[in-house]
């Protein structure tokens, strides 16, 4: 019998996407794609055990080694910075972290930029390579509204198709960097389960 690896993955459409994957190259679960209340789905023949997070949970528990791998969004390695090994893009999951404001929209550098967002650091980082001088308002969640109530000028958040900006009279002003989903280990797991992830981390490669 195979070492179980214990594999955390995103609760919804990217977290679906990623476990088509696995099933394409031999790791499916059939009993996670069954409806009911389970949270932990295994199949010791193939030698692993999935588990859903919250997307912004996936990489605290491989972090913390409470799964061996798991798959998380560009973005939120970045602005989490969790200390795990990045082994590859699967390229799915795509979409951009922008800045969006009201639809001509002129900004003023002789004051600090109040900008709306829940990438506090990706904030940070962009805007301080560009010299700017912003406050940084964080939110979790609606945070279009932020300009349109003016509350801040402009909000840094993912944008994928930019039909809610359009919907709510907001536009791209600026793209800060493209974002796909990664699949990340566990320092220590890299070490004791070499040859398996070593192993899916070539399946993976291979498919591109």
């Amino acid at each position: 019998m195979k070492d179980i690896l214990s594999i955390a993955l995103p609760k919804g459409r990217l977290g679906d996407q990623a476990y088509k994957l696995f099933a394409d190259i031999g790791l499916d679960c059939p009993s996670l794609i069954e409806p009911g209340r389970k949270l932990i789905f295994e199949n010791k023949e193939n030698g692993v055990r999935f588990f859903w997070a919250k997307p912004s949970d996936v990489a605290i528990y491989v972090e913390n080694g409470a799964a061996d791998i798991g798959v998380v969004g560009l973005d939120i390695l970045l602005e989490q910075k969790p200390d795990v090994f990045n082994l590859c893009d699967l390229g799915i999951g795509k979409c951009r972290v922008a800045v969006a404001a009201k639809r001509g929209f002129c900004d003023n550098p002789d004051r600090s930029l109040k900008v709306a967002t829940k990438f506090v650091n990706i904030t940070k980082d962009y805007y301080a390579s560009r010299g700017r001088n912003i406050e940084v308002v964080k939110l979790s969640g609606s945070i279009e509204l932020a300009p349109i109530l003016d509350m801040t000028d402009v909000i840094v958040d993912i944008v994928e198709t930019g039909e809610t900006l359009r919907e709510n009279d907001l536009e791209v002003v600026s793209d800060i960097m493209p974002i796909s989903a990664h699949l990340i280990a566990n320092k220590s797991s890299f070490r004791f389960k070499a040859d398996r992830i070593g192993e899916l981390k070539q399946r993976f490669d291979e498919r591109k």
